[in-house]
């Protein structure tokens, strides 16, 4: 009863029932996952059902019928206690088999795609490079960019972030896989089905985080190609930066947190102050510059005379100068 008002509750028609809340999959490799959400989910009903039944079980059978009566009392029952233990790991393993060889297959990357997409994640809208076409579609949260993809092509999509953390999401392709910054995510799908179906970012990112929707078309392979011609018309054409770390510096920065941390202090060392007004700064046109905007009102340090070591001047006089110097000192860069 309380699973009829259920799904009374939730408006689930008899389309849907089925799928168990997923959508319709619009990919070959759709159906696969879909399964294993099934069966996943037959899997805990069944578990629910023995449970529920073996608690009504005992409070019908084991209640205490008559005022005097005392239950019989058992400390221990091994048949029980072995099946409590075993049955759990049995049905953990036959899960975890399930799971690990339909990801195995559908995370396999040895088959040779039709095309490459580059999705950039990025606050807050979404970058799509088409890599062998050489053109680029870019949205904004205001205007949602549109991923075309050709009918029954085998699509690699390479994904990366600008920034932050984000997460693509097409609920129809019942895949989702995180952006991350210095890290390239893949994986390989074949969309089936034409149609329009709606994307979004699945992390939390930002301010505007709920407004980083895109849509992904799928057409057929005469209207993919007036897509690319269209693109190139419009001067999209090239790479927008596709968020992946391309040099050895950038990649131990992103993946070795310990280097990355002693290059940060490396960097943001100041210069050494007894040679100031001969040696320039380690990032001196960033100084310059900084000291030009900021006007005539702060001189920088090195315009002030240099003072003997053996000066007569008292402490008290010196103690502002050094204090303007440091004032006036940009910050390192981190």
């Amino acid at each position: 009863m309380l699973a009829l008002v259920l799904l009374t509750c939730t408006g689930c028609n008899t389309e849907d029932l089925p799928n168990l809340a997923y959508p319709d999959p619009a990919t070959e490799e759709g159906p696969r996952m879909l399964l294993l959400w099934q069966g996943s989910w037959l899997a805990a009903i069944l578990t629910g059902a023995i449970v529920w039944g073996l608690i009504l079980w005992a409070c019908i059978f084991h209640r205490k019928k008559h005022a005097n009566d005392i239950p019989i009392q058992t400390r221990y029952n091994l048949p029980i206690e072995a099946l409590y233990t075993i049955l759990p790991f049995v049905m953990v393993v036959v899960l975890f088999y399930f799971t690990e060889r339909d990801q195995s297959i559908i995370m396999d990357e040895d088959r040779q795609e039709d095309l490459t997409v580059n999705v950039v994640g990025r606050q807050w809208s979404w970058s799509f490079n088409y890599v062998d076409e050489n053109v680029y579609e870019a949205g904004t949260p205001g205007k949602e960019p549109e991923l075309v993809l050709p009918v029954n092509k085998l699509v690699r999509f390479e994904i990366t972030a600008a920034d932050v953390i984000h997460s693509f999401w097409v609920p129809n392709f019942l895949f989702k896989i995180d952006a991350v910054p210095g890290r390239v995510n893949s994986f390989e799908a074949t969309p089936n089905k034409l149609g329009t179906y709606s994307g979004k970012c699945a992390e939390l990112c930002g301010r505007d985080h709920a407004r980083m929707f895109f849509t992904v078309r799928v057409v057929s392979e005469a209207e993919y190609a007036a897509h690319i011609a269209e693109l190139r018309r419009n001067g999209q054409e090239g790479q927008l930066p596709r968020g992946i770390l391309d040099t050895a510096e950038d990649r131990e920065r992103a993946y070795n947190l310990k280097g990355s941390y002693a290059t940060e202090s490396d960097h943001s060392t100041p210069a050494p102050q007894e040679n100031q007004d001969t040696e320039p700064a380690q990032d001196g046109t960033e100084n310059q510059g900084s000291e030009e905007a900021e006007g005539t009102e702060s001189e920088p340090a090195n315009d002030a005379p240099a003072t003997p070591a053996a000066t007569t001047a008292p402490a008290a006089t010196t103690a502002p100068a050094a204090g303007d110097a440091a004032a006036n000192t940009p910050e390192g860069t981190s």
